[in-house]
């Protein structure tokens, strides 16, 4: 007997076997989410007003400062236009909620397939953290397919684009990752990580280029006909930076007082902290075998193409770094990193049992509804314990990759 669990203990740590592992997984889910659609109550709170929203366009309404619904004013590019306009359509007016359900199952399936596969190309995680990943998701299951939000729709199509950049599929990635960003502007949170894998392969110009043409393109192509309505209306909603976020829906500042979480100073500061982190990455981190970042930036050092490992690392701590410095999460916003958090944990240098821990108390925290100060300073002190694990654990390509080099 303890020679079969030590086989199967073996297997289950062997990165080679993510996909087989993860088809398994994927195959769950189809009863996972059949369940939660037909048994679990839905619960209404963005759907209607997204409904409303996209209702206005169709109707004919093309400037988006009048486009809004019972929750405020459309504040996502134009990309969630279209998307939850075919949604409308396709629902009856979004009054058909088990119609929409089955459609984000389906999300749901192609962005746990996606993210397997991303694993599966680095080959440096073991398949067993699919536990985490899928049966043990149970806020990301509510996010999918019980509320409906945009945010995963803009998950999935980043997570798309990373795989097309795994395939050096470079124009197709920027295409695709524009998209991304056309349904919800959070993803632009990977830009800074995005545009070093871009440097690091074709240099500084041809990386402007591909940002101009093949990302920045397609936002202009799907925003014309708001930007020839109201083009100052549309980028100020569409782009709401200086939005403001509700203090009641906070999971990661709660145990701060509300003028303090409202505070513009403190936003300020939190801007400053991001910058600088991000900073530290880029020179300690992702540049660092390169000669730096400024070599990097002048040309002065070879170009080649990361690999894998070194890509997606780049990639998930660039999204991680403005997560930790965000002005707010609020719970559908766990999903613009949850299925990233144990590659990174497994990037760090921290002990096997503490990840596990962590990735338990994680979960717990994004459902503790209403989130509480214990809630609160907790999902801090593990982003804090991530963060340090990073920055003092040396980049390192995969053995896979290695090999395949």
């Amino acid at each position: 007997m303890l020679a079969i669990v030590t086989v199967l203990f073996k297997y289950v740590s062997n990165p080679k076997h993510f996909a087989v592992l993860g088809s398994l997984f994927l195959l769950a889910e189809l009863a996972i989410n059949y369940f939660i659609i037909n048994f679990v109550k839905y619960t209404e709170i963005d759907w209607i007003a997204y409904m409303q929203e996209v209702e206005g366009f169709l109707n004919g309404t093309w400037d988006y400062v009048e486009l809004r619904g019972d929750t405020g004013p459309l504040v996502y590019p134009a990309g969630f236009v279209y998307i939850y306009s075919a949604l409308y359509t396709v629902t009856g007016q979004g009054h058909n909620l088990r119609v929409a359900q089955y459609i984000f199952s389906i999300v749901y399936l192609i962005n746990l397939a996606l993210v397997i596969r991303i694993y599966q190309k680095t080959a440096k995680i073991p398949p067993y953290v699919l536990v985490f990943l899928s049966l043990l998701a149970y806020r990301v299951h509510s996010i999918f397919v019980l509320r409906m939000f945009n945010d995963p729709v803009a998950t999935c199509l980043v997570y798309l684009s990373i795989n097309l950049l795994l395939d050096h599929h470079w124009r197709l990635a920027c295409i695709c990752y524009s998209l991304a960003v056309s349904v919800k502007m959070n993803i632009l949170l990977y830009a800074p990580g995005w545009l070093i894998i871009f440097v690091m392969s074709h240099g500084i110009y041809s990386s402007i280029l591909h940002i101009i043409v093949y990302c920045g393109l397609p936002q202009v192509s799907l925003a014309l006909p708001f930007l020839i309505t109201n083009p100052v209306g549309y980028l100020l909603k569409a782009f709401e930076f200086q939005r403001k976020f509700l203090y009641k829906w906070t999971v990661n500042w709660r145990f701060l007082p509300e003028h303090l979480f409202l505070n513009e100073t403190f936003h300020i500061l939190l801007l400053a902290g991001h910058l600088a982190c991000l900073w530290v990455f880029i020179y300690k981190r992702w540049t660092k075998q390169r000669g730096g970042v400024v070599k990097l930036l002048t040309g002065s050092t070879s170009l080649s193409v990361p690999s894998n490992s070194v890509m997606v690392s780049i990639l998930f701590e660039s999204n991680f770094i403005g997560i930790v410095f965000a002005r707010t999460l609020h719970y559908q916003f766990y999903i613009w990193y949850f299925h990233t958090l144990p590659y990174l944990l497994w990037n760090t240098g921290i002990p096997l049992v503490v990840r596990f821990v962590m990735l338990i108390v994680m979960e717990g925290v994004w459902n503790v509804y209403p989130s509480t100060v214990l809630s609160s300073i907790l999902l801090h002190v593990i982003h804090l314990l991530i963060t340090i694990g990073l920055i003092f654990t040396p980049l390192k390509t995969s053995q896979h990759d290695l090999k395949q080099n």
